[in-house]
């Protein structure tokens, strides 16, 4: 029998960081000691409190059932609660908020609907593969608008034609961003919604990193911007925020027409999240937040060293604002691919290729705070040791 995949698996590339952990897996099986700056994978572990919480919530066996497609409605309460202490935006717990299986599934599954096949998603380059992976998968195209270091990594959208304009059917950003750590401005996101609601186009904004922020700079939710609410949604997971990445939680909340589609899909794929896992999401927001701040500490005295660091050693980059990234120039003669594979090999250092993230993040690599600030100094000896 001959098994043939569907012509949209054919068509993607392999998954960035699957591709990155078989290199990795490669050189560790050489016997090198490997500093893994790849994956944005925390390495803090999840707040004892919310561990508690959930250890109660598997032990009621009225949590071993079905959970609800959209969320708990007390989930979805927390998720409102926190988002008025945050940015004091109001959201209906009812209609403006669906639970997550971690916010790369919402993500995923939004393309499905609103894209026809044939219609366009514009999508930032680089950015994370699942904006445009999503689009293929539903059929779309993604029109990729580059985010470019003049700019200051924002899409310029002058740029995009009136016809793609009219064509598109979502715009996917991502403040803090990933890969290149920029933030966004309230203009910005202003100028956001009255493209997007010159165009008729759905925004979804992946605010993931909101909380991975330092030296007092608190990011701004997109719904903040007045008219947000009308022409899009906010994704969010508790993955970095409260180092709960395996959890697999997250939300999406907004334009309650938009949420309605969306859950609408989850409710024809999946069963929804596990009720102890949202109890313990609920701990997490209403709870102690402490944790954020001994997170962001944490990365912020990482960040100090590893940019201290790369620039004595001759690499160009600039000390983020926010998100657990930074995006480092490649040196010259060197492509991104060559320059994370030589760091790999020659260093043990894994770092994560710009290009991988779309073509306009060539001539960059990404390297992930995920390790602490012994090996964060043992790879910066490293690479001096290069001698780039």
């Amino acid at each position: 029998m001959r098994i043939e995949k569907a012509e949209r698996l054919k068509r993607l590339p392999p998954y960035l960081f699957k591709e990155i952990d078989r290199r990795k897996e490669e050189v560790r099986a050489k016997g090198i000691d490997i500093i893994d700056l790849g994956v944005g994978d925390p390495d803090l572990p999840t707040p004892p409190h919310i561990i508690e919480a959930s250890k109660r919530a598997a032990s009621d066996p009225a949590n071993h059932q079905y959970p609800s497609y959209s969320g708990m409605a007390d989930f979805n309460a927390a998720v409102a609660r926190w988002y008025k202490r945050r940015f004091n935006v109001d959201l209906d717990p009812g209609t403006e908020v669906v639970t997550l299986i971690g916010s790369k599934e919402g993500i995923a599954h939004i393309p499905l609907a609103f894209i026809n096949p044939g219609d366009i998603a514009l999508v930032p380059s680089p950015g994370y593969p699942v904006y445009h992976i999503g689009t293929q998968f539903a059929g779309g195209e993604p029109y990729f608008m580059d985010l470019l270091k003049e700019n200051r990594f924002l899409p310029d959208l002058a740029s995009i034609s009136r016809e793609t304009a009219q064509k598109a059917k979502i715009m996917f950003i991502n403040y803090p961003n990933n890969p290149t750590a920029a933030v966004a401005t309230k203009d910005f996101f202003e100028s956001i919604v009255a493209f997007a609601g010159e165009h008729n186009i759905i925004v979804c904004h992946d605010a993931a990193y909101s909380e991975m922020a330092f030296d007092d700079y608190r990011p701004m939710s997109f719904l903040e911007a007045e008219g947000a609410k009308t022409v899009g949604i906010e994704f969010h997971s508790l993955s970095k925020t409260y180092n709960m990445t395996g959890w697999r939680i997250g939300f999406a909340v907004g334009c309650a027409d938009v949420i309605s589609a969306l859950g609408q899909v989850k409710s024809n794929i999946d069963s929804g999240a596990f009720q102890a896992v949202q109890i313990a999401g609920i701990e997490a927001l209403d709870g102690d937040q402490k944790c954020v701040e001994d997170m962001r500490r944490t990365y912020a005295e990482r960040r100090d060293i590893l940019v201290a660091g790369l620039c004595s050693a001759g690499l160009s980059v600039e000390k983020p604002r926010a998100t657990f990234y930074l995006w480092v120039e490649v040196p010259q003669g060197y492509t991104s691919t060559e320059f994370t594979g030589l760091l790999l090999t020659e260093a043990g250092i894994v770092t994560t290729p710009g290009n991988g993230f779309g073509t306009a993040g060539e001539a960059y690599i990404r390297m992930a705070l995920t390790v602490d600030c012994e090996r964060i100094r043992e790879a910066v000896e490293r690479i001096k040791g290069i001698g780039l």
